[in-house]
């Protein structure tokens, strides 16, 4: 490709696409140049160095994992929107394995409060459990419990962790009938009132 047609945009999207190749931890400016046919250094006028291009990378898959997500739980609640967020993300994570690793990398709290994709992952994914009846403190505790429970069963999942003849798919329905229960149980957490005498 001709120098000339750099943009950051494309260098990022190339990025995302060689992290899914080989990757997000083998992504470096210099695969990243060979990649286009160029020199390291013509990269440097649309990235500032390896960090920024992989938090870049990061912010491009949050917004993609969230517009699936976002897509997927339309005019849906309670257990369907769940199953419907859910799966998005997972098929997410498996088709797109490098750009997922990329939304677990580190971002600073600056860019991150200004991500309109984190804002929108935010909002979606409290929305959502703010349909079991759900407040803080108890919100963010069962976020990161939908988290970790996606996050390690994609995983697992895709570096076939999985050995027992059970279908993996009947394991993550089932996976998913739990954490409904559980929403729907969920032991809400007792607030402390303020005296007033």
């Amino acid at each position: 490709m001709a120098r000339a047609g750099l943009t950051a945009d494309r260098v990022v999207e190339a990025a995302a696409d060689l992290a899914d190749e080989v990757g997000f931890e083998n992504v470096t400016l210099s695969a990243l140049a060979r990649r286009f046919g160029v020199k390291d250094a013509s990269l440097y006028s649309h990235v500032k160095n390896l960090q920024d291009l992989r938090t870049r990378v990061a912010l491009l898959a949050a917004g993609e994992m969230i517009d699936g997500i976002a897509t997927a739980v339309a005019g849906r609640a309670g257990k369907d929107a769940l199953v419907a967020f859910a799966g998005a993300y997972r098929t997410y994570a498996l088709a797109h394995p490098g750009r997922y690793a990329a939304t677990h990398t580190p971002v600073d709290p600056a860019v991150g409060a200004a991500s309109d994709a984190f804002r929108r992952t935010a909002e979606i994914t409290y929305g959502m459990l703010h349909a079991y009846g759900l407040s803080e403190p108890d919100l963010t505790d069962a976020v990161r419990l939908l988290r970790s429970t996606f996050h390690g069963f994609c995983a697992l999942e895709a570096i076939g962790g999985f050995h027992a003849a059970r279908d993996v798919q009947t394991s993550w329905e089932r996976a998913l009938d739990g954490l409904h229960t559980a929403l729907e149980q969920w032991p809400r957490s007792e607030r402390k009132e303020e005296d007033h005498a």
